[in-house]
Parts: C-alpha cells; sequence; structure tokens
C-alpha cells in the first residue's frame, strides 16, 4: 500500500491550498482515510478524516476552513484548505485507517503517505 500527498507549498495568509492524497494497493473506498500535520518542534495532530461512506470530521482549529473530500472512483483524497493562517504551517500527511470509518486517532491508520510542506506567511 502506498501514498503520495501533493500539493503543498507557500502561500500567503488568507491563501488556499488544496492537498491531494492517492491511495495505491488496496481497496480505498472500504477504509477511512484522514489528514494530520506537524509543526516544527511540536507532536503530530488531527486535522480532519472522512470514512469510507463520507462522514467527515474536523480538528476544532480548522473547521469551517478546511474541508475534506475523497472521490473513490480515482483512490484519491482532498484537503481543501482556506484562509490559511501562519499557524496552519506545518508538514501535511494523509493516512489511510484500519477500518471504513473515520477517526481522529492516528493509531488507528495503518497506512502513511510521506508528508507535503505547507508554509503560510503573514
Amino acid at each position: 500500500v502506498q501514498l503520495q500527498a501533493s500539493g503543498g507549498g507557500l502561500v500567503q495568509a488568507g491563501g488556499s491550498l488544496r492537498l491531494s492524497c492517492t491511495v495505491s494497493g488496496r481497496t480505498f473506498s472500504s477504509y477511512g482515510m484522514g489528514w494530520f500535520r506537524q509543526a516544527p518542534g511540536k507532536e503530530r495532530e488531527f486535522v480532519a478524516t472522512v470514512s469510507g461512506s463520507g462522514r467527515t470530521a474536523y480538528a476544532d482549529s480548522v473547521k469551517g476552513r478546511f474541508t475534506i473530500s475523497r472521490d473513490n472512483t480515482k483512490n484519491m483524497g482532498y484537503l481543501q484548505m482556506n484562509s490559511l493562517e501562519p499557524e496552519d504551517t506545518a508538514v501535511y500527511y494523509c493516512a489511510s485507517a484500519r477500518f471504513p470509518y473515520s477517526s481522529t486517532t492516528s493509531r488507528e491508520y495503518a497506512y502513511w503517505g510521506q508528508g507535503t510542506q505547507v508554509t503560510v506567511s503573514s
């Protein structure tokens, strides 16, 4: 199983980015997926998750600004990030869950992508 995250970059505060995650090697629609992030000097934290059927959940810090989605026909997941803030600067990781449901807990994810850097300037 492989996950490939892309779409990161440098953006000014208030701007937008769309992250993509390609999943191969498993039946994508059968598993939840999530996005986590890790800022320098901090622990990895939950950002957003979506179940195989499309049920979503978000961290309070991104609720209303970020939108997670998935396209099961393309084996791809997405994270649309709007109204970005400098505090959103981090390496963002996509992950594929052990089960069909969504989860906010990193230990419930079996496979991880390599991460993509998001930098938001003030």
